[in-house]
């Protein structure tokens, strides 16, 4: 893999670095003992506390109790008592490249390089190691970086550009013509043989008629892409919203979702199909439902981690759009938030695999990084418990992506994780109190991140 030049905003800056990055050994091939914390591994196992792990060579030479571990002569240390730390993250959906954070815009004007690596950059900053974009990536860029590794950067997997009947995929206008425009299964096909050779990640169809909207996909068209896919050793993932597509798309054999069921309750009908297929996965997407469920301002709109990375006009944005709603609008969020709680409890219960997905960057209120964070949050707030969606946002979501050197503190793995201030297992919200990031062993530069991005926000406000 290709590792590109830091860019100069990047360069580490020990005076504004925190503790345990300063602590960090300089050269990649040192050796460093972190110590004391209470560790989450993300296997689901209990946590370990005062635990110690040795990183060398960029991955973890050994994991256990610090009363226990052998550490190398040599060692650098870094004390994390008091401290919390779990597997970097990955986020299974993301529209990336489109949305401006520093302004607020969506435009194609905005898919280029320094964009995608911006929303890579804020990715880490809150704790990911590798996020999917799914279906709206334009052009050879896309699969240019998912072979590059970045400083200070997620990794970056791509879906390419996905099927849709035209018009019903996407639904801002910036991305909505990006998808291939199918209304034949001879189109279904060769959309999918014309990706084949790029081997995107997973296939992405969108079967939606945007609330009676728009015309959506028929069961022969996905069928069709599904099969096609398949034949091309491609795996098939959906966007779906009706229950009886849902089922449709089993028997076609995608092998996940991209959001839960949302018009209906999950019936037996469809348990039984999704036993029939064993491994398809859904990323529940549930966070921009919860987050506006009582009237009034939401609680969250004053969380430090929101107004470390976004501007102050776009908070501003967000509050506007959250006052005056009506009653009727209320109660159908909190409808939709408790058929969300009914259908995750229905498939946790028969064994189908959770994994998060947080659909950042659908639109400007899903900011980059914070909205994922957001989305671990609601997995929590709907009953699971705190333990099960740590790993459904580290191992399990890695696991799908094939990525299995991420989502675990675990020997031979990469050494990708975060350092909190407070235990989320206690509180699931402590998941926004990051202390560092660690990426490939190398502490975050997140203060320089945080640098930039101010020195953005001024510029744009002083235009």
């Amino acid at each position: 893999m290709r590792l590109l030049r830091v860019l100069p905003w990047m360069v580490v800056v020990a005076a504004c670095s925190s503790p345990a990055a300063r602590q960090t050994p300089a050269a990649t091939h040192d050796v460093t003992v972190f110590e004391g914390a209470r560790l989450i591994t993300g296997d689901g196992s209990a946590p370990i506390e005062n635990s110690a792990f040795v990183v060398e060579n960029n991955r973890f030479a050994a994991v256990g109790k610090r009363s226990e571990l052998q550490v190398p002569p040599g060692a650098a240390h870094v004390d994390l008592t008091g401290k919390t730390v779990m597997p970097a993250m990955v986020d299974l959906h993301s529209h990336l490249g489109f949305l401006r954070q520093s302004d607020g815009s969506m435009s194609k004007e905005n898919f280029n390089r320094e964009n995608l690596l911006d929303h890579l950059n804020r990715y880490a900053y809150h704790g990911f190691a590798a996020v999917i974009s799914s279906g709206t990536d334009m052009g050879e860029l896309p699969y240019q970086l998912r072979e590059e590794v970045h400083p200070d950067a997620a990794l970056f997997r791509t879906v390419g550009r996905g099927l849709a009947w035209p018009g019903s995929g996407p639904f801002d206008p910036a991305r909505n013509d990006v998808p291939y425009s199918v209304t034949t299964e001879a189109e279904a096909r060769a959309a999918v043989r014309d990706l084949a050779p790029h081997r995107p990640d997973f296939v992405k169809i969108w079967v939606d008629d945007r609330n009676g909207r728009q015309k959506k996909l028929t069961e022969p068209l996905y069928a069709a892409a599904a099969d096609e896919a398949h034949k091309q050793n491609l795996r098939a993932i959906a966007h779906v919203f009706d229950l009886d597509d849902a089922k449709g798309l089993v028997r076609a054999g995608v092998v996940g979702f991209m959001h839960l069921v949302r018009d209906k309750d999950i019936d037996d009908e469809l348990i039984t199909l999704l036993k029939q297929h064993p491994g398809v996965f859904f990323g529940p997407n549930i966070g921009i439902t919860s987050r506006g469920l009582d009237a009034g301002r939401p609680e969250w709109l004053d969380a430090p981690l929101l107004h470390e990375t976004i501007p102050p006009s776009q908070i501003q944005k967000l509050e506007q759009s959250f006052a005056n709603r009506k009653p009727e609008a209320l109660a159908r969020t909190r409808e939709d938030w408790e058929r969300a709680k009914r259908n995750i409890a229905k498939l946790r219960a028969n064994g189908v695999t959770l994994a998060l997905g947080s659909d950042s960057a659908g639109d400007p209120s899903r900011a980059l990084g914070w909205h994922a964070i957001w989305e671990v949050e609601s997995l929590a707030a709907s009953g699971i418990p705190p333990m099960e969606v740590i790993t459904m946002s580290t191992s399990t979501a890695a696991g799908i992506l094939k990525l299995d050197q991420l989502g675990m503190v675990a020997k031979a793995k990469s050494a990708d994780f975060i350092v909190l201030d407070a235990n989320p297992l206690d509180r699931m919200s402590n998941i926004r109190r990051i202390s560092d990031v660690y990426l490939r062993g190398r502490a975050v530069d997140r203060a320089a991140m945080r640098a930039k991005w101010k020195a953005e926000w001024t510029i744009g406000s002083s235009n």
